[in-house]
């Protein structure tokens, strides 16, 4: 897969022992791909990103991967708050919930599992860890939202598609155990549902997205993911 170089100086080192355990994936929710770059790459915006896939699939580097890009902001995983530190992030142009959120084409799609296989490989990714923005920021963001196809990822060996399981338990602490914050339930519950029950989103704890959630954990705790 071709990739073309577009600096970024807005990065720096990651932490002396900090590896890569963790993929974040954004839409850039702005009016096109040239503001976005922009953006990303203005040293006074302080915001960038490792990668960004065009919607023709065009993939740009804007950081290397061994260097800590700034697009997480203030977010938790596992109990992990500097995700940054440890993640790689993936910014995929599309408006956004702003400016007319659409559908991923397929060109992007495309474009993304493959530059995805390649990250998660690298860099031993556990499957749980293959997050959106809104799981690791749900009171704060969106992102990539409720039209991307998460299924096809963990298809394609890229994070987790759970089957369901018995929904019984109590919600916080099964979220918690997946990895949300859960400060504020509704938002974490809505995060997990754009996730994983994008067809209705409704922040309302209901059987189907315990059975969900229980299926994730069923899946952890069997050993088939890290």
């Amino acid at each position: 897969m071709a990739v073309a170089d577009r600096p970024s100086p807005n990065h720096d080192a990651r932490p002396d022992g900090r590896t890569v355990d963790m993929l974040v994936l954004h839409y850039t929710g702005m009016r096109d791909a040239g503001s976005a770059i922009e953006r990303l790459c203005d040293p006074a915006a302080k915001v960038s990103a490792h990668y960004l896939i065009d919607e023709d699939g065009a993939v740009l580097r804007l950081v290397d991967e061994n260097r800590r890009a700034w697009h997480a902001g203030v977010a938790h995983w596992q109990g992990n708050t500097d995700i940054n530190a440890r993640s790689v992030g993936i910014e995929l142009v599309n408006p956004g919930h702003e400016f007319g959120y659409l559908p991923f084409p397929e060109t992007q799609m495309t474009a993304l599992v493959d530059l995805a296989q390649g990250i998660v490989a690298r860099h031993a990714i556990p499957a749980r860890n293959v997050v959106g923005h809104s799981d690791v920021a749900p009171r704060r963001k969106r992102d990539p939202g409720e039209l991307f196809d998460w299924r096809r990822l963990a298809d394609a060996g890229i994070g987790l598609w759970p089957e369901e399981a018995d929904g019984s338990g109590d919600v916080t602490e099964m979220l918690t155990a997946y990895g949300y914050e859960t400060e504020d339930l509704t938002a974490s519950v809505t995060a997990f549902q754009r996730h994983f029950r994008p067809t209705v989103v409704t922040g309302e704890v209901d059987d189907e997205t315990l059975a969900r959630l229980a299926g994730l954990l069923r899946l952890i705790e069997a050993g088939e993911t890290a």
